[in-house]
């Protein structure tokens, strides 16, 4: 599994430097011991002594774990992944030696990586298209007759000599007939070939999405101070109450909230628990949906609306990630969400109220009138520097495995395509429906985390359908652990009991584990 970037980054610095071990040992107040498990990834590192060794090597903080190298981290582990590079025998250890010491090769191997991921992609896109698209089988059906039809003209007009003049022209018009229509059919293929669908990129617009919020951290000082600003607009002191939005929707947008039957809403927009009118000055909300739901919708909509949606649009114009119009409408969603978030759960109240709850879920969903998913994403964003919590990340999957939501942390990766270890609680959260399932889990790297997992029921749209469970996840490594209610009762010890896991079957080196599901590429 990948590491950080940080000891290399601090081996490479002091080397430049020409500082021995001892010598930087000495200035930052550890033992050179100590510093040599820190470079050699061993230890972690962080706050002070973090502050110490930027200070000693003349770098900036973000130098030493910035944002674009932990995301660089995350690319070269999924390359590791990669079935046709399994008997090169890649040992992902040395992901983070690689991406210390050549950050230009690693990411040109990251490029040609995608690049290659494109044109398997577009093969397989073609392909497909060609076995199984009728308008294929057709056009080409039809090219081989008119091929056929010039072809017979033009050998009569070659070696027959004696056509009359009225026969000769009819020879003549089919050919320049048929010759029309096989260039039209050319062109009808060069228009189907060139279709935008046609493209595939490796690269998604969920994935760009991902980029933005990683480079972040996941935490947005503008949306946050966009989100003082709306409360101080709505006059909304405490907790935000339902009333209290939609007076503020009436009466500075002359938006009307109103509750609407769900399948009116479902036709508008599937799967939604709100939509506007047609007017654009309706808010319709749905009759069934829970009032934590409805007032999250309401804060969306107050979000949207706020100062024309200039503080979302501001930062979605300078993301530079965003390259295609899909990208920017899911991060109009997203950062839409953070601002709401933000409006109903404040930066320092809710934080505080972590602290003092011991991050406790269900307290904080009671103490802020939010859903437990609700404060799962507003945990992952408390990442103001100077006043941090928990370093979360948090993953949601549905019952296929398929992961819907991420947000990694730097040790720790998450998958973006195909599923984690079936180990995680993640998915042991579906056998019990509705309860926290906390889990110490231990890495093959020696890396402990806790994972606290509750499946969640949404809304299905008929009864006739199949209930629809997902499952949220957050993460912390096991050093945070006992800031938590969920440490109570764990020894969190290195030598205590913990569920062996790994990142997923084909990166894994656990040879003996039964709940592998595929072969490793690793050979351990």
């Amino acid at each position: 599994m990948p590491r950080s970037l940080i000891g290399a980054r601090i081996r490479e610095q002091r080397r430049s430097l020409g500082i021995t071990q001892a010598g930087l040992a000495a200035r930052i107040g550890i033992s050179a011991s100590y510093l040599n498990l820190i470079e050699r990834n061993r230890r972690n590192i962080g706050g002070a002594l973090l502050k110490r060794v930027a200070g000693a090597l003349g770098m900036a903080l973000d130098e030493l774990d910035g944002a674009a190298g932990r995301r660089l981290l995350d690319d070269l582990g999924d390359l590791t992944g990669d079935s046709r590079l399994t008997a090169l025998q890649l040992d992902p250890e040395s992901i983070d030696d690689l991406a210390g010491r050549h950050p230009g090769w690693a990411r040109a191997l990251v490029v040609l990586q995608r690049a290659l991921l494109d044109r398997d992609r577009a093969v397989a896109a073609l392909s497909d298209r060609l076995s199984h698209d009728p308008f294929l089988g057709d056009a080409v059906h039809n090219v081989l007759s008119r091929v056929a039809a010039i072809r017979s003209s033009s050998e009569i007009l070659e070696t027959v000599e004696d056509l009359e003049p009225a026969q000769r022209q009819r020879f003549v018009s089919i050919v320049g007939a048929e010759s029309a229509r096989l260039s039209d059919l050319a062109h009808a293929l060069a228009a189907f070939f060139d279709q935008a669908h046609t493209t595939t990129r490796s690269i998604t617009p969920a994935d760009e999405v991902d980029d933005l919020l990683f480079d972040h951290d996941n935490h947005f000082a503008a949306l946050e101070q966009a989100a003082t600003d709306l409360r101080a607009a709505a006059a909304i002191e405490g907790n935000c109450r339902e009333s209290a939005l939609a007076d503020y929707l009436l009466h500075t947008h002359s938006v009307r909230a109103e509750l609407r039957p769900a399948a009116e809403i479902e036709a508008l927009a599937p799967g939604r628990a709100a939509a506007f009118a047609a007017d654009g000055r309706t808010l319709m909300l749905s009759d069934v949906a829970p009032h934590r739901t409805r007032r999250f919708q309401l804060a969306l909509a107050a979000a949207g609306l706020f100062h024309q949606g200039r503080p979302v649009a501001a930062q979605i114009d300078a993301a530079a990630r965003l390259t295609s119009a899909a990208a920017r409408r899911r991060a109009q969603r997203a950062l839409s969400a953070y601002l709401a978030a933000a409006v109903l759960m404040p930066y320092d109240a809710f934080r505080d109220a972590a602290e003092r709850s011991r991050y406790d879920l269900q307290h904080l969903a009671r103490r802020f009138d939010a859903s437990y998913e609700q404060v799962c994403h507003r945990l992952v964003t408390l990442r103001r520097p100077g006043a941090e919590g928990i370093a979360f990340g948090l993953m949601r999957a549905d019952p296929a495995g398929f992961v819907t939501k991420r947000f990694p942390l730097p040790h720790l990766l998450l998958p973006r395509h195909g599923n984690a270890c079936p180990m995680w609680a993640v998915y042991e959260a579906f056998q019990s429906p509705g309860a926290i399932v906390r889990q110490l889990a231990a890495f093959p790297t020696g890396d402990r985390y806790l994972f606290l997992a509750r499946s969640i029921e949404k809304p299905r749209p008929a009864f006739t359908m199949p209930r629809r469970l997902v499952s949220v996840m957050l993460a912390c490594h096991a050093l945070h652990a006992d800031r938590t209610v969920y440490a109570d009762g764990l020894d969190l010890s290195s030598s205590a009991p913990a569920v062996p896991v790994g990142p997923n079957c084909r990166l894994c080196v656990r040879r003996d584990c039964v709940y592998r599901e595929e072969d490793p590429i690793i050979d351990a």
